[in-house]
C-alpha cells in the first residue's frame, strides 16, 4: 500500500523531501495563490528517520479569537495517534498548551500558525496545525539527552513510520473535526484536559471562551490564568534555532 492509500478521505498529503520543512511548507502553501494554493485537508509531512514532522492546513468558519481552540483538537489527535503505538502502563501526557510528554519526559509538541495581521474578530483564511515527534534513538548512539527528553525508539516502540503516523493523526484529527461541528468546543475540551499534566495546585481546571487555561476554586473563582496566545507564539517545547524539539 503506497502512502497516499494510509490517508483518510478529505486528506490531501504531500510528502516532502528530508530536510524540508513541514510547517513552512503549510503556510506557504495556504497563503499561496493560483496552482500552488494548497487548501483546507492538505497535509504535508517529511519522512525523516529520527523525527516525525507533519502540517495540516484548515480553513475555520470561526473568528480567529474562537477558531485558534481547533489548536486543543490537534493536541487530541496527536496524542491519540501516539497512544495507538504506546505500551498501556506509560502515560501519555501535554504540557499546556502544546509540549507532548511520554511517561514524563519530552517527545514533542503541535503549534499554530494564521495569517500575519489576521483579525481576531474575523475568520481567518486559513490556519495550520503543524507537529513534531522526536523518534529516532540516540542513547544507543552515545549520544546524551537529558532525563526529561526522550524519542520513541528509545522508549521501545518499533512500529512507526512517518507516513503512518501522519495518517494516524488525520484519522483522529477528522474524528475531532467531526465533534467540533456537531457539539462545538464541549467535546474536545474535557478530552484536552484529560491529557494534562497534573500538578500540585488544587482547584478545578478549564478552558477558557479565548483558550486560556483556567484553575478556579471551589467557589468557581479564577484563581489562576494561563494566556493561549503568548505560549503559542514561542512555544516551550521547540527549538527555532535547530526547528525540533528541544533538548
Amino acid at each position: 500500500m503506497d502512502d497516499i492509500a494510509r490517508f483518510p478521505p478529505l486528506i490531501t498529503p504531500f510528502r516532502l523531501r528530508e530536510r524540508e520543512d513541514a510547517f513552512q511548507a503549510a503556510l506557504a502553501g495556504a497563503g499561496a495563490t493560483g496552482e500552488a494554493h494548497r487548501g483546507a485537508g492538505s497535509l504535508f509531512y517529511v519522512g525523516r528517520f529520527e523525527l516525525i514532522e507533519f502540517a495540516i492546513v484548515l480553513e475555520p468558519e470561526e473568528p480567529l479569537w474562537l477558531a485558534r481552540k481547533i489548536f486543543f483538537a490537534g493536541m487530541n489527535a496527536l496524542a491519540e495517534a501516539l497512544s495507538v503505538l504506546s505500551p498501556p502502563e506509560k502515560p501519555i501526557t501535554i504540557r499546556y498548551p502544546g509540549s507532548l510528554y511520554f511517561d514524563g519526559a519530552l517527545v514533542g509538541g503541535g503549534r499554530l500558525g494564521h495569517p500575519p495581521g489576521a483579525d481576531e474578530q474575523t475568520p481567518p483564511e486559513w490556519l495550520v496545525f503543524g507537529a513534531m515527534v522526536r523518534a529516532g534513538g540516540v542513547r544507543e548512539l552515545g549520544v546524551g539527552l537529558a532525563p526529561e527528553i526522550t524519542t520513541l525508539d528509545d522508549e521501545g516502540f518499533d512500529d512507526w513510520n512517518p507516513p503512518q503516523f501522519a495518517a494516524s493523526f488525520s484519522r483522529h484529527f477528522l474524528v475531532e473535526v467531526d465533534s467540533w461541528h456537531e457539539r462545538g468546543f464541549s467535546g474536545i475540551g474535557p478530552r484536552y484536559l484529560s491529557f494534562l499534566e497534573r500538578n500540585e495546585a488544587k482547584g478545578r481546571r478549564g478552558i477558557d471562551e479565548n483558550g486560556d487555561l483556567l484553575l478556579r476554586g471551589e467557589g468557581g473563582e479564577v484563581q489562576d490564568r494561563q494566556k493561549l496566545i503568548p505560549t503559542l507564539a514561542r512555544p516551550e517545547w521547540f527549538d527555532p534555532l535547530l526547528n525540533e524539539p528541544r533538548g
